[in-house]
């Protein structure tokens, strides 16, 4: 079903990390997922994936516990923008306007009712390679690196929530997303949804907190051009010992390629693939899945492991 609004917001912009070692997490980022630092301010790192329009694609800050900061949405349009700041001040979760954030223009700041810090924009700053970094090819943003992970984009998010149901009306209702698929419990309760602004299969999605919390992070996600370049992104992984969670493999929801590990801050990153798989058709009808196929495994038969569903970020004990 298609909301209201769809397509006021163009696409997920850049997303904003906590971590109580953000020079390792820089590195891990910087060495191993092949971006580039582009700009330091107080106590955040901004680095870019190679073929990101915008000025950065993470924004990297110290914090006492790792987690979510601030997700960035840009757009489609100034009216756009003006339609989707009035539906979230008509809900009451507004936090005001704000113009001091780096490589953006205006912001308006925002909480979904789960209490995750989003900003909504329009006006943007378009990243400029230096003279080092200056592609060959006119139509991509920078140099492909050809090291690490090669990862090309930000991707998707995956949001933790105590109340999945809400947390969708806000997706759907306020910011006009749209369900492409979700899982539904025996006792008839949505679990998990995923949800797009885009042709892209899904751009955010909510999974319900399995200790009841708050605002928690799952994980971020960063596209890779093949499967290829996340088979060699484990390899990679392994010799520069970060923890590889679980993967290469792929999803059933989705049908999604990917690799699962933990950056040195305990966030969760997901590389991923998705093919071609694209939202085409206008009047998509939302795909459930129920608990007994999800029991079934991934797509190929792998079984998901416990910590997938006990690991979230900031880690409660």
């Amino acid at each position: 079903m298609q909301p209201e609004g769809f397509r006021d917001l163009a696409h997920l912009g850049s997303v904003e990390l906590y971590t109580a070692v953000p020079e390792e997490t820089r590195d891990f980022f910087v060495d191993l997922m092949a971006m580039k630092e582009v700009h330091r301010e107080g106590d955040s790192i901004y680095v870019h994936a190679w073929d990101d329009y915008e000025a950065y694609t993470v924004k990297i800050t110290g914090r006492e516990q790792a987690g979510i900061g601030r997700t960035y949405l840009r757009a489609s349009s100034p009216d756009a923008l003006s339609r989707r700041v009035a539906a979230v001040e008509a809900a009451g979760l507004g936090d005001g306007w704000r113009d001091t954030e780096y490589g953006l223009g205006p912001v308006f700041h925002c909480r979904d009712t789960d209490g995750h810090e989003l900003g909504l924009y329009f006006e943007t700053k378009r990243y400029v390679p230096t003279e080092e970094h200056r592609p060959s090819l006119k139509n991509q943003a920078s140099r492909f690196p050809g090291r690490g992970a090669n990862v090309r984009r930000l991707d998707h998010l995956n949001f933790l929530a105590a109340d999945v149901p809400a947390a969708s009306d806000f997706m759907f209702g306020t910011l006009g997303a749209r369900a492409t698929e979700r899982i539904v419990t025996d006792a008839g309760e949505t679990a998990a949804i995923w949800y797009s602004i885009s042709d892209k299969s899904y751009d955010v999605v909510y999974t319900s907190d399995w200790l009841g919390a708050r605002g928690r992070l799952h994980h971020v996600a960063f596209a890779t051009d093949t499967r290829e370049d996340i088979l060699r992104a484990a390899d990679v992984f392994l010799e520069a010992g970060i923890h590889i969670e679980t993967g290469p493999h792929k999803h059933a929801i989705q049908q999604t390629f990917f690799l699962y590990v933990w950056e040195p801050g305990g966030n969760r990153i997901e590389l991923c693939n998705a093919g071609a798989r694209l939202m085409l058709a206008p009047d998509w009808e939302t795909i459930t899945w129920t608990q007994a196929e999800r029991a079934k495994g991934q797509a190929w038969g792998l079984k998901t492991i416990e910590s997938f569903h006990t690991h979230g970020t900031p880690v409660i004990t």
